[in-house]
């Protein structure tokens, strides 16, 4: 059998702002065993509380731009004058270990994973209403609405494109929803090619 059907499953987790997004997945990979989040690489200066390697690589723009024209980033994205990237060889150096990967990515760089990498899988999280989004958007309430009207636009654009993801799920029950995303995961780790290579010694023992 091929040994490669045993490498990890990578996911993508999109998500409008307000979603929820980052706490369900924090609290997946707390629970679930060989599974891992993504760390990306950033030019953004590193803020405090932050350590490098952890919340992201902190990369000067000519090192990010070298490692483009390298052809090292699974996707990559400008976002407010910032560089965003994936490191692609060590995606695949997870997956080939037998880990789990999740990018929390926005549907632009889903796509973009998805075209490299057709085996991942998607997830979009939907929050449960339209005013619980947009309470979530207003946080303290010390913006201006034009600001706020500005995040609900980005946040229903970036949910018209759910339709593209594999599976979808409401972020309304938080446990709920964390169940029903572990779910997706497990579902995954589960289908048959995968397994008939993880318990071939059961298999062949069984039947002959």
């Amino acid at each position: 059998m091929d040994s490669n059907l045993h490498t990890g499953t990578l996911f993508t987790v999109s998500a409008p702002s307000g979603a929820g997004k980052t706490s369900l997945v924090t609290a997946l990979v707390e629970q679930t065993s060989a599974i891992c989040v993504s760390v990306s690489h950033t030019t953004r200066g590193i803020r405090p509380g932050e350590h490098d390697g952890v919340n992201y690589h902190f990369t000067d723009e000519r090192e990010f731009e070298a490692m483009l024209e390298r052809n090292e980033f699974l996707e990559h994205a400008r976002v407010f004058g910032n560089l965003y990237g994936t490191s692609q060889l060590w995606v695949q150096e997870q997956l080939k270990a037998g880990i789990d990967v999740i990018l929390e990515i926005d549907w632009q760089g889903a796509s973009q994973v998805k075209h490299l990498l057709p085996a991942t899988r998607s997830i979009f999280i939907f929050p449960p209403s339209r005013d619980t989004l947009l309470q979530r958007l207003t946080g303290r309430g010390q913006d201006d609405p034009e600001i706020i009207a500005g995040r609900m636009s980005k946040a229903v654009e970036e949910m018209s494109h759910y339709v593209a993801a594999d599976y979808l799920l409401v972020n309304d029950d938080f446990a709920v929803a964390l169940a029903e995303l572990a779910s997706i995961v497990h579902c995954h780790r589960l289908r048959t090619a995968r397994q008939s290579v993880i318990l071939e010694p059961l298999i062949t023992d069984l039947l002959n």
